[in-house]
């Protein structure tokens, strides 16, 4: 084990502690407990691969009023037809920064961050600065990415996403927690300790989750992250995904320490509220009061969060949201 994973893995040990104390992690992730998020943009669009970009403040707004737990921006550098859908169109950062200025407290996330294709360096600065400036509200999760088209117009190997993910992520703990940091890196530079990166972050470490496999095995982001969101199981598949998870967690560091666990994706809400779990692609279809079931099913097997994407659901997005505010979020609310 080198010198970067011994880092990664004694500082991710103490995370629960630090994180205890952090506005934005306390928000969304509970033990025992199960929050819901959404994924922006906070429209629904289902025949188009953009968004309009209307009114989202004002839905923004109401989200955390309805206690909503979390907004999470996705990190989408360009427009490919094959995937049809460019996100909320802005960086993830700056429009975070945007919503935070709107919001009073709702925790702001990427979902997430395409780290092979960040210098990170320059990502450590900009998550120490949002993370103070947002009064540490910020969670950051972490992806490699699975636009191959993306890669090659960063010059960078697709295939190599995996290893190269590994090295920014080492390089971005190192510059951002250590003071006049040392680290040497083939792809990001190097440091012999004698410059320091300021701000560090409010609360000892922003938390970095992996959104997805990103590439990694499941016991290395047990060990070295701050936690998983991951893809909605079926739900006779609920306990079976939390159950390895913790069993992972056990193993890395013994009982008592709480790591959460997510999972997202899109969500079409059918008008019928008994509508059961359908299958759909990048996430399923359901009704509101089948909604509610599934996820007190997935908060009991031990799941955290559920963060929500929907741009699929055919129906306009206030009258979504107001819907889940009244049968949904009462029970996972996020306030």
């Amino acid at each position: 084990m080198d010198m970067s994973t011994v880092f990664a893995h004694e500082s991710s040990a103490t995370s629960a502690v630090r994180f205890g104390l952090h506005p934005g992690y306390k928000r969304v992730f509970r033990q025992h407990e199960l929050t819901v998020g959404l994924i922006l943009p906070l429209e629904t669009y289902p025949d188009s691969p953009q968004p309009t970009m209307r009114d989202h403040i004002a839905m923004a707004q109401r989200a955390e009023d309805l206690g909503v737990a979390a907004l999470w921006a996705r990190d989408i550098p360009f427009y490919d037809p094959a995937y049809g859908d460019v996100g909320q169109i802005f960086d993830p950062l700056i429009y975070l920064t945007h919503l935070a200025a709107a919001t009073r407290r709702i925790t702001l996330g990427t979902a997430g961050i395409v780290l092979p294709m960040r210098e990170p360096l320059l990502l450590a600065k900009q998550l120490n600065s949002l993370d103070h400036l947002t009064d540490g509200r910020l969670v950051v999760g972490m992806s490699s990415g699975d636009r191959a088209s993306e890669y090659p117009v960063f010059g960078i190997d697709f295939e190599a996403r995996g290893d190269r993910f590994r090295e920014a992520f080492s390089v971005y703990r190192n510059v951002s927690e250590r003071a006049f940091p040392r680290f040497t890196s083939p792809h990001f530079g190097q440091s012999t300790g004698f410059l320091d990166m300021l701000p560090k972050p409010p609360h000892g470490r922003t938390p970095a989750i992996a959104v997805g496999r990103s590439q990694q095995t499941l016991s290395w982001i047990a060990e070295n992250m701050d936690g998983l969101l991951g893809f909605v199981p079926d739900p006779e598949e609920l306990r079976g995904f939390a159950k390895e998870w913790q069993d992972l967690i056990q193993h890395a560091f013994g009982g008592g320490t709480f790591k959460p666990l997510g999972f997202g994706g899109f969500l079409s809400l059918h008008p019928t509220p008994t509508y059961r779990f359908k299958r759909i692609k990048g996430g399923f279809a359901m009704g509101s009061r089948a909604l509610r079931d599934f996820l007190e099913q997935a908060r009991d097997a031990g799941v955290n969060h559920v963060a929500l994407n929907l741009k699929v659901t055919p129906r306009p997005y206030a009258e979504v949201l107001e819907e889940l505010g009244t049968i949904v979020l009462p029970t996972f609310s996020g306030q």
